[in-house]
């Protein structure tokens, strides 16, 4: 009976995965082509850029500086075992522009603006604001979410390239005034270094870690259920679904973008 009892529990574990998954796949379908049919709402892709890029910055801003400060100096204590130095400025802005800027970028959109936008739609779907807006023939998937959508696919790059500036900063602060580089050395040695498919795979990665913070947090607060604690079942979960997205989809996107 245990046995069969766990193989139960296995297939419904699975018929719930795949029940869960197409339900995605189709709400994010669903979203993408409402971004491009008219009517069109500006107001609302304004607002949630507004929501998702603006009021990031700050976040956004501390983490990519200190992320460079500390991976400069985590690099001069590694690499002066083997005397180079002098690497230090590539790594940096290499590590930032690649990998760093995006990837921490995302995950702090998606703690700030991917549970505010789960948190917002949840409260709207438990006191039937979305029913609401379907009563007065206002399609809740054109109004509510492919707004956020388009505005997490284009704000989340804006704020890595902001992150990618501020993170080489933040390396150069600590390689010249801290560890004793010349000011002239250490920025040849990072321009030199740094192509454009540097920064334009990160941004590529930032667009898509923008639009699946959006999904994310539109899915889960959409189909939230329960009241207050739905609500805050679906910011959690769309916290953490996007954050885990967002770290296999940066594998997946690293394979396809540098490994040839």
């Amino acid at each position: 009976m245990k046995f069969i009892d766990a193989v139960a529990w296995l297939g419904a574990s699975v018929l719930a995965l795949v029940e869960y998954l197409g339900e995605l796949a189709i709400f994010a379908v669903s979203g993408i082509s409402h971004a491009f049919r008219p009517p069109w709402y500006p107001r609302q892709l304004g607002r949630a850029f507004m929501e998702i890029g603006y009021f990031s910055l700050p976040v956004v801003a501390l983490t990519a500086l200190f992320t460079g400060m500390v991976l400069a100096l985590q690099s001069y204590t590694g690499f002066s075992r083997f005397g180079a130095e002098s690497a230090i400025a590539s790594v940096v802005v290499l590590s930032v522009t690649r990998e760093l800027g995006p990837v921490l970028a995302g995950l702090m959109v998606s703690g700030r603006a991917g549970a505010a936008m789960a948190a917002e739609l949840g409260t709207m779907r438990v006191t039937d604001q979305i029913d609401a807006l379907s009563t007065l023939s206002t399609d809740p998937m054109k109004y509510l979410v492919a707004p956020r959508l388009l505005a997490g696919a284009i704000a989340v790059p804006l704020l890595v390239v902001l992150a990618d500036i501020l993170g080489v900063m933040g390396g150069y602060l600590v390689g010249v005034y801290k560890l004793g580089f010349s000011s002239g050395g250490y920025l040849t040695s990072t321009f030199s270094n740094l192509e454009a498919q540097d920064v334009i795979s990160g941004l590529i990665k930032a667009a898509v870690f923008g639009f699946v913070i959006a999904l994310m947090g539109c899915f889960n607060g959409y189909r939230s259920r329960g009241g207050a604690q739905g609500v805050g079942s679906a910011t959690t979960a769309a916290v953490v679904s996007a954050s885990i997205l967002i770290l296999a989809l940066d594998y997946v996107l690293t394979q396809v973008l540098f490994v040839k």
